[in-house]
């Protein structure tokens, strides 16, 4: 046996979402998402995290989801690629404009609807798994401006009709499941996230952990209509992974850096158990938080609890009590810098051990299967004589993939699969780039959204597709 190889039904492959890949904004009687009113540039942020509300942007700013790679129309020619690289999965997310275009209306627009159904048909024309997110950062807008998006409650039935609609359709075609993406980061970017925006004065933290309740009830009541409605359906959740390390070994960094993973975990704690923690409601309690859970939701909760775990990780992070300013802003979440460890161009610090740690503590935590379904580098490529020789993502993807078999082979955790995150150029959701890429294959595209949209293989294409066929043995 290779000193690296993975389980003989071990489903390798990558990963997109609707609002940084498929573009298509006019097309299929699509309506208008959260997403589509976000900009590139130094408004990016204060509008992702609900504090800009967009209505109040210039008319001349640049929204890239709106155009993204032009996956609506590249699907077919991309997908290809990935049969050629041997993919067993892939993991898309559903628009849910492009289904319902104002997300509260009873019937579903079958437009939108074939368009998925194609995307299906065509991963299983070339035996690919298709690993559906119900939710990836999207939402309707009518809904935020009618309803107050997820702070509402009646965001959870049209959510459910929503994955009613999506379960009945691709009933025997679709198994895997998620039901939000990252849903922790409703915490982080809470307008990017869950389209919540804040009035002046408004407890956001109350309004945070509000929608985030009725997130949690919507996915406990997807994840059981998913079961009735098909037996073989394996429905996941996901989060923002990624272990924390205390600062020093003095007891208040641990205490911290324990704190600071709670934040995370209260999500999927309650998603795997089927209640709120202990911790969770002492912390509301603390803050004046005004978050009830009845005994019918507590039934809800309960009998929803996921098939599987999956997550996403693309850096550890250090925390501390000594508030040095030798800090690194990885990916939204803070840290301060790690000696140990070198950073991308983006800032995170890359730890391929983090990623077996996380593996292990996520493990240890529930001892249910994982399924990791982003992890990757962005990283400015150059395209010279037509080619992309992009060894740096080759070495971080290598690294990070060697510490998955040894956390599967040496230490035992059940693991589903593992798509790489954006395995065609896509659009980053943090920042809005093109430049920032971690793609296998190179979308000719630049900041503006122009160029010939050209797809071509760089090295990690050739790369992966081998390590996909020796099924990891070539690490």
């Amino acid at each position: 046996m290779s000193k690296y190889q993975f389980p003989d039904n071990f489903l390798l492959g990558g990963a997109t979402a609707a609002n940084q890949y498929e573009g298509g904004f006019s097309q299929d009687n699509k309506g208008l998402s959260n997403v589509d009113l976000i900009p590139n540039g130094e408004k990016r942020l204060p509008i992702a995290k609900g504090l800009l509300d967009p209505d109040k942007l210039e008319k001349t700013v640049n929204f890239p989801a709106r155009y993204a790679v032009d996956g609506r129309n590249f699907y077919s020619k991309d997908i290809k690629l990935m049969a050629e690289m041997g993919f067993k999965v892939y993991r898309f997310s559903i628009n849910w404009s492009r289904v319902f275009p104002m997300g509260d209306e009873e019937e579903s627009n079958q437009a939108g609807l074939r368009y998925y159904e194609d995307v299906i048909d065509e991963c299983l024309k070339y035996k690919i798994e298709p690993l559906i997110t119900i939710n990836h950062f999207d939402v309707p807008v009518n809904l935020i401006k009618k309803y107050g998006s997820w702070r509402n409650q009646k965001m959870i039935d049209f959510y459910l009709n929503l994955c009613h609609v999506l379960f009945t359709r691709f009933k025997g075609k679709v198994r895997y499941w998620l039901t939000f993406n990252e849903i922790n980061m409703i915490l982080h970017l809470p307008y990017l996230a869950a389209g919540l925006t804040f009035e002046k004065g408004e407890n956001i933290l109350q309004t945070s952990y509000l929608a985030a309740h009725h997130q949690l009830i919507a996915s406990a009541k997807a994840v059981s209509l998913a079961h009735e409605i098909d037996p073989n359906n394996k429905v996941g959740s996901m989060l923002a992974a990624g272990c924390v390390y205390p600062e020093t070994c003095n007891p208040l960094d641990t205490w911290q850096a324990m704190q600071d993973e709670r934040s995370s975990y209260f999500f999927t704690d309650i998603q795997v158990r089927g209640y709120y923690p202990s911790y969770a409601l002492k912390y509301f309690e603390r803050k004046k938080l005004n978050i009830s859970i009845n005994d019918e939701e507590k039934n809800i909760l309960r009998r929803g609890t996921v098939d599987f775990i999956s997550f996403s990780y693309y850096n550890s992070r250090v925390i501390g009590n000594n508030n040095s300013i030798n800090k690194t802003n990885g990916n939204i979440f803070t840290s301060l810098k790690n000696p140990y460890l070198k950073s991308s161009e983006w800032g995170l610090q890359i730890d391929p051990l983090g990623f077996r740690i996380t593996l292990n503590q996520i493990y240890d935590r529930y001892q249910k299967p994982l399924f990791v379904v982003e992890n990757g580098l962005g990283a400015k490529d150059s395209l010279e004589d037509g080619k992309i020789n992009d060894y740096y993502r080759i070495n971080y993807l290598r690294s990070h993939l060697r510490e998955l078999s040894k956390a599967i082979n040496e230490d035992g955790i059940e693991v589903l699969g593992y798509t790489s995150w954006g395995c065609i150029d896509l659009i980053s959701a943090s920042t809005g780039e093109m430049k920032k890429r971690y793609g296998f294959v190179y979308v000719d595209m630049d900041e503006n959204g122009q160029g010939s949209l050209k797809r071509i293989p760089k090295k990690s294409f050739y790369w992966y597709k081998e390590v996909i066929a020796s099924n990891g043995r070539t690490l």
